[in-house]
């Protein structure tokens, strides 16, 4: 998920705010067949859901405001963001709330909520860009989550992720934020069997400084790295 320029990814560990397929090229099937089948995805998904995004100009700030946050040399070069924040349309508001209290008040940075994806692109593809190009998922479950399609389909998208992929185990974090948060109660069961971030306990800070380890993102941001570096080897061969 970097701020670079984009290039077609055959690895779905290779991530940036480009191209990134989540299939290897060996897996991959015919051009055609698969154009379709992603065709067909996208318009079950984009039926029940669009998700809203900001204008062009609050994305790019967005996206200055990531490698602004990060060190010098990683700036230059394509970032690994801490967390992503997926969640309902309706929801833009509190993600961003979110974001700004993980990032400021617990200096865990940089972060971005998928409705600051570069617009215009599948939200197939941002979807994949986001949850592995971050060391971690949190998902906003609010009122509003249950009744928006494409936050179901991202759920389990990323739960699946996160079962397929070793580095990527523990890394869906649900979170019940202040406002409207969704009752345990409703919550789907295959989420209820993860700890949630509750932000209105008293032990929320304990909480966020028990999952958000910099030794697990430096871990997940050196295998990135390292898979990205191959393809690139693999494009210049």
């Amino acid at each position: 998920m970097g701020v670079g320029k984009s290039k077609t990814d055959p690895c779905p560990l290779t991530l940036s705010w480009g191209k990134s397929p989540s299939v290897e090229t060996s897996q991959r099937p015919p051009e055609s067949d698969a154009k379709k089948q992603e065709e067909l995805s996208l318009r079950g998904i984009t039926e029940h859901s669009n998700p809203a995004e900001p204008p062009a100009g609050e994305q790019r700030g967005a996206r200055a405001k990531a490698v602004k946050d990060m060190p010098e040399e990683e700036a230059e070069e394509d970032v690994f963001l801490k967390f992503v924040i997926l969640h309902a349309e309706d929801d833009i508001n509190e993600a961003l709330r979110v974001q700004d209290l993980l990032q400021n008040d617990f200096g865990i940075k940089p972060g971005i909520i998928f409705a600051e994806m570069p617009c215009g692109r599948q939200h197939l593809q941002n979807l994949d860009d986001a949850v592995n190009g971050s060391a971690w998922t949190i998902l906003l479950l609010t009122e509003n989550f249950l009744r928006d399609t494409w936050c179901k389909f991202q759920f389990y998208t990323s739960l699946m992720n996160s079962v397929n992929r070793q580095h990527k185990y523990n890394s869906v974090i649900p979170m019940r934020p202040l406002n409207k948060p969704l009752p345990r109660e409703r919550t789907p069961f295959a989420l209820r069997t993860i700890n949630a971030l509750e932000e209105e306990s008293r032990g929320f800070p304990t909480q966020v400084e028990r999952i958000f380890q910099e030794s697990v993102y430096k871990i997940q941001q050196a295998i990135w790295k390292e898979t990205r570096n191959i393809v690139q080897r693999q494009f210049t061969a």
